[in-house]
């Protein structure tokens, strides 16, 4: 499939989205969440 025809390229790729995918649910649960218990207003 597409040419890759390797399981590690596979399983790189699948790791990168899967990582992609968890930094923005992490960003979107902690969106206005402060730093240190700074909770903004700055």
């Amino acid at each position: 499939m597409f040419g890759i025809s390797d399981p590690g390229i596979w399983m790189g790729y699948l790791l990168a989205l899967g990582f992609a995918l968890a930094c923005v649910v992490y960003g979107l649960l902690n969106w206005n969440n402060g730093v240190g218990g700074d909770r903004g207003g700055g």
